[in-house]
């Protein structure tokens, strides 16, 4: 029997969006805190005081201070096959995705390349912090396999699926709308609800799947009503112009998807950036999810996601925010954000460093209909956990000196950490991070 275990440090948990800096009913924070964690669940949370009487003989007791414990970070949209095509030069999306992501792509049909690579990509995320993905795998079945397969042996909840695509692509990235259903469906019943696994219907964006293809998708979803549907939308202008083309008798692009029946509560479509107000109304009474990517959208040039107006419009969108690597340019949620606030800035608003902790965590949880389960340091929910240490680097422990408020150190963690400020990740109770070079 594996022995409880009693973390102390400084909690801290969000109950529901911050509406101000010192909007502190909004979180839930112990300055000497603890969790008890047990069969990969919280079961104790609170003073260390009260949670340290609760502890049994023989619980292992790991002491943090005085460093901070928040929920495993979760990272709402990327593409696992693209660790080889992150700061890939010089080309916006619809180049960038023929001069290199499709050719890198091409590579996944060999079934122990997209293990290596599934293996190495887990491992970054826990080194910076991500303890749950959604995540785009390549058009094989056999990458999506390599994914569930590593994911499960960590043990971690995570979201995925294989990409339907089936013009407009290399001969080997193309599958057929009826292959696209089959290997989509047998992931299904192959790995939906093991363990902590998700499966996602996966049609990658409207340019790559054809009327066909996407009426199979909307016949996964009709089946399936519980799984996610994952895609992109409205990203860049010139996609947008030529997915019009594409299907010319839809209202704009968003009613494409809708069409098909692929609009919903877990419905997570890519970027967002450049919506018709019809369209943003389309999402919002669907509740749809648009998914912020920062650093992907300022380095491919596709624009600045309004992240404040969609929050604050008459119909509100449901948000989520992701690294979309690799159109992203880094693994970690916090360099993410720290672009997002630039992003949001551009936009002549803010965002402060409540409201980008609480996204990071509890809000992407919300998006992915996963609050019951992750992004909170609640009793019952699952133990994945980060722990931060505001003052990892040289420059870090300089600016601490200053720091007296704990907003103002989360903005610290914000813009200066990576992941060198996160000490340590537990997975479902069991150290993760430094535990790395353990998995083979």
């Amino acid at each position: 029997m594996v022995a409880d275990t009693l973390l102390r440090g400084r909690t801290l948990s969000f109950l529901r969006w911050p509406e101000s800096i010192d909007d502190h009913a909004a979180y839930a924070y112990e300055e000497d805190g603890g969790l008890l964690l047990r069969d990969g669940k919280i079961v104790a949370a609170g003073p260390y005081a009260e949670v340290e009487r609760q502890a049994g003989e023989g619980t292992k007791r790991i002491d943090h201070r005085p460093h901070l414990i928040l929920p495993g970070f979760i990272d709402a949209h990327v593409h696992f096959p693209q660790m080889q095509v992150i700061a890939s030069y010089g080309a916006e999306l619809l180049d960038w995705l023929n001069t290199y992501t499709f050719p890198e792509e091409t590579k996944f049909a060999n079934a122990q390349h997209g293990r290596r690579i599934a293996r190495l990509f887990l491992d970054e995320m826990v080194r910076h912090g991500t303890t749950t993905v959604a995540a785009y795998c390549s058009v094989h079945k056999a990458s999506a396999e390599a994914f569930f397969e590593e994911s499960h042996a960590r043990d971690m909840l995570n979201i995925a699926g294989k990409v339907m695509m089936d013009r407009n692509a290399p001969d080997g990235l193309l599958d057929t709308p009826q292959s696209g259903y089959d290997d989509t469906r047998a992931l299904i019943g192959e790995w939906h609800g093991r363990g902590r696994q998700h499966v996602a219907i996966t049609p990658r964006f409207a340019i790559t799947s054809s009327p066909e293809q996407m009426e199979m998708a909307g016949t996964l979803a009709r089946e399936f009503p519980d799984l996610h549907v994952q895609t992109h939308l409205s990203e860049n202008h010139a996609e947008i112009a030529y997915t019009c083309e594409l299907y010319p008798q839809a209202k704009d692009y968003t009613d494409i998807y809708d069409r098909y029946g692929l609009l919903g509560q877990r419905t997570l479509l890519g970027h967002c950036i450049h919506l018709s107000e019809r369209e943003a109304d389309a999402l919002s009474d669907s509740g749809s999810v648009a998914v912020f990517c920062p650093t992907s959208n300022l380095f491919l040039g596709s624009g600045l996601f309004d992240y404040q107006r969609f929050r604050r419009r008459e119909k509100p969108l449901r948000i989520a925010t992701a690294t979309d690597v690799g159109g992203g340019t880094n693994y970690s949620m916090l360099r993410t954000m720290d672009e997002g606030y630039k992003v949001i800035a551009l936009n002549g608003e803010k965002l402060n460093p409540f409201q980008s902790f609480w996204q990071l965590t509890r809000g992407n949880a919300e998006a992915l209909s996963v609050a019951d389960k992750v992004g909170t340091l609640e009793q019952g929910t699952d133990a994945d956990i980060v722990v931060l240490d505001s003052a990892a680097t040289p420059g870090m422990r300089l600016r601490m000196e200053t720091v007296g408020t704990l907003a103002e150190e989360l903005f610290l963690l914000q813009t200066l950490g990576d992941d060198r400020a996160v000490r340590e990740v537990y997975v479902a109770g069991r150290p993760a991070k430094s535990d790395l070079g353990a998995i083979a």
